[in-house]
């Protein structure tokens, strides 16, 4: 397995970290991945949560862990629930790139 979000980095998409979390629990998680991965990703802050909510992410009052992919109009185009997608990082690059590959 590999522990690398470098793995991520043969797509050519903006990533992001989308979180409803205080920017001291933010810190906390990107300091988490960065010491797991030796590298995170930015965080996009959601206290309302409208954006975890159109990715239908949204869980009650918080959000399920997973990753998705948008479209440059904003249009949501896959998504995939997973809490382990981190300590699974190989077969989250697999979920990733066979849905990158129908877009390009």
């Amino acid at each position: 397995m590999h522990n690398n979000l470098t793995m991520l980095d043969e797509f050519d998409m903006d990533m992001y970290i989308i979180s409803h979390d205080t920017p001291e629990q933010q810190k906390e998680l990107y300091s988490q991945l960065k010491d797991y991965f030796g590298t995170s990703l930015p965080f996009i802050s959601d206290p309302d949560m409208k954006l975890i909510e159109q990715f239908g992410m949204k869980n009650g009052d918080v959000a399920y862990r997973g990753f998705g992919i948008m479209d440059q109009n904003g249009e949501i185009i896959f998504k995939k629930v997973n809490d382990h997608w981190g300590e699974q990082i190989d077969h989250t690059v697999q979920d990733i790139e066979k849905e990158y590959k129908k877009i390009k």
